[in-house]
């Protein structure tokens, strides 16, 4: 009797202790818009509404350099890239407070990537195990050990693989896929390549794709039982392909063979927000006066079409992404926040909110980031814009481009130099 008592005592003690955990899940954040590149954090038992000011400080650091590069966070560590003292660097901090745990310069570069509208790296680093991949705005592309930052191998997008580096510099983040990491070089050696993630060969290269890189960081999704990396490119200007528009394509995961492509939602400046997908339906927008578009993927044999659904030109997503959360796309457009239905285009409202900018999901709410640095927290709405607090941080010389990242109970933002870590687990 006395085991059965004791037994059942355990029962109801482990029952109401994951019972008590269930309402605060803490999540790292690996990669380029969290763990499935969608935006969205794992993280539940934030705050639902901030104080006036905003949430609090946990902590704040300097010295991170110049650059545009959002934030990986994983195992205790936060990952990101900047130029310091006329070099680029790699960083690894810890996510206790910020401190350094590691930098390194990339091998393959030779000199720091500059540009008039801001210096440094734009890419945010991938952790995948004990890995961490990054590329550079000039194009270097390192491998590294998360552990203490030796370098695995380099490979550079323009030397080694004839890219073509856009006009404001390599943007990406690197997408694991498996045993693949997956790149854009852009240009006649092929669009995009496949490498083996533990030592950087070469595993294919989309030949029968050779448009220029743009700024975008694939995802790879599954449609019509076939695995698909999916794009933006910046359309060709070569000779084996002088006619392709800038577009979306979809390239077979094993291969790299061009299955479809969609260039409605494109632009010839800059295309830059990472697609959504759902139920065989790729949606993707662009700004410079374009929109965004829905395609239907569809499949007859071998040949697949992307068969544009319907078209919204109010959805001009500059750069700071869309998340899709119960049928309803969220993302700036036209200066404010847009609600959208998938499947239909239609807009269910429009606000201006913390303006253009960028966006960031965890536990009910939208986490955003205005370029012009007001950030507010949204109640994931569909029919109204209901905002739950809004502050503004100190602006610097340049908008406020890095995404936000919420992990771990903590909310992140980075403007150039500056990291900030605001506390907001309940």
């Amino acid at each position: 009797m006395k085991s059965r008592l004791t037994l059942a005592l355990c029962s109801f003690l482990a029952g109401s202790f994951l019972a008590a955990s269930s309402f605060a899940v803490a999540a790292d954040w690996p990669q380029w818009r969290g763990a499935k590149r969608d935006g969205m954090s794992a993280d539940t038992g934030l705050l639902k509404e901030w104080p006036e000011g905003g949430p609090k400080v946990a902590w704040q650091i300097e010295g991170i350099g110049e650059g545009y590069a959002s934030l990986a966070v994983a195992d205790g560590r936060v990952y990101t890239q900047g130029n310091v003292d006329g070099k680029g660097m790699i960083f690894c901090l810890s996510e206790k407070d910020g401190s350094v745990v590691w930098s390194v310069r990339p091998p393959t570069e030779d000199r720091e990537y500059k540009h008039g509208k801001g210096n440094g790296g734009r890419g945010t680093p991938t952790v995948d195990g004990d890995l961490v991949f990054t590329i550079g705005g000039g194009g270097d592309l390192t491998c590294l050990k998360t552990d203490d930052g030796e370098v695995v191998w380099s490979k550079h997008l323009v030397s080694d693989f004839g890219g073509s580096r856009p006009g404001w510099g390599y943007s990406e983040s690197p997408l694991i896929d498996g045993d693949h990491l997956i790149v854009t070089p852009g240009g006649d050696q092929g669009c995009v390549v496949a490498l083996n993630k533990k030592t950087g060969e070469t595993v294919w290269a989309s030949t029968g794709v050779t448009d220029k890189a743009h700024y975008c960081s694939a995802t790879v999704v599954e449609s019509h039982g076939v695995r698909q990396i999916v794009t933006f490119t910046g359309g060709s200007g070569n000779k084996r392909n002088p006619g392709a528009k800038p577009r979306v394509v979809g390239l077979t995961a094993d291969t790299g063979e061009l299955l479809w492509s969609y260039d409605k939602s494109a632009n010839r400046t800059a295309n830059v927000s990472t697609p959504l997908f759902a139920n065989d339906q790729v949606f993707s927008a662009s700004a410079y006066g374009t929109g965004g578009g829905l395609a239907k993927i569809t499949r007859d044999g071998d040949a697949f079409t992307a068969e544009p659904a319907y078209f919204e030109s109010k959805m001009q997503n500059h750069h700071g992404g869309m998340i899709l959360i119960d049928g309803f796309i969220y993302g700036t457009g036209s200066n404010s926040l847009i609600c959208m239905n998938f499947e239909t285009g239609e807009v269910t409202w429009q606000a201006r909110g913390a303006g253009k900018g960028s966006i960031a999901y965890a536990d009910g709410h939208l986490y955003c980031y205005g370029e012009k640095n007001v950030v507010a927290l949204v109640e994931v709405n569909s029919k109204e814009y209901v905002e739950k607090g809004q502050f503004t941080v100190d602006k610097k010389d340049y908008p406020t481009w890095a995404h936000p990242v919420v992990a771990n109970g903590k909310f992140y933002l980075r403007d150039m130099n500056t990291l900030t870590a605001y506390s907001v687990a309940e």
